[in-house]
């Protein structure tokens, strides 16, 4: 008789998967995820839905939603040999390439509708500035100046995270600057 997937999983293996789980969690991932996506990666051959179950003890409900997830990611393909039904899943093993997919499709999206609302924010408390009572005015301008500080350092943010997407590294002179000029 084989033996099973499950007992082929050793020591180091789980703990590679639970700690990959573990991480991706603090990108608002779920934790299968990263364990499944460890498992594969450090997989020599290509599993199927059904061995990822067995190894990690996951409902084939849960490895279905996962996979489709990190397919839609990018960080695993899914192939299937001539002749096979089976569908067979091995994870992108360029690591940096789904780290700034993610990058480039959650975070930058998010830096750019901060910049948008604090733009927004920007010409309305500009206008309120120039009207109203003094107090009403004093708020507005204080309330401009600081919402000007965070549009600035969301821009060097923003030029921080591309730099990174784009050359796989950033320098750290305009956020530096940025600290000098807020202190």
């Amino acid at each position: 008789m084989e033996p099973s997937a499950r007992s082929t999983k050793t020591r180091p293996e789980r703990l590679v998967a639970d700690a990959v789980g573990r991480l991706i969690e603090l990108w608002g991932f779920r934790a299968v995820m990263g364990r499944i996506w460890a498992t594969l990666y450090l997989s020599e051959d290509p599993l199927t839905a059904s061995d990822l179950c067995s190894r990690l003890e996951i409902s084939s409900g849960a490895a279905s939603m996962a996979l489709r997830d990190l397919e839609r990611w990018g960080v695993v393909l899914r192939r299937r040999a001539p002749g096979d039904r089976k569908d067979w899943f091995e994870a992108e093993t360029d690591v940096w390439r789904g780290i700034s997919r993610v990058y480039r499709e959650r975070e930058l999206a998010e830096i750019e509708r901060a910049l948008a609302a604090f733009e927004e924010a920007a010409a309305l408390f500009a206008s309120a500035a120039r009207a109203g009572t003094a107090m009403e005015r004093r708020a507005s301008r204080l309330a401009l100046e600081r919402t000007a500080r965070l549009l600035e350092l969301t821009k060097v943010g923003r030029s921080l995270v591309r730099a990174l997407v784009d050359r796989g590294r950033f320098d750290v002179g305009p956020l530096r600057s940025w600290v000098r000029r807020a202190r």
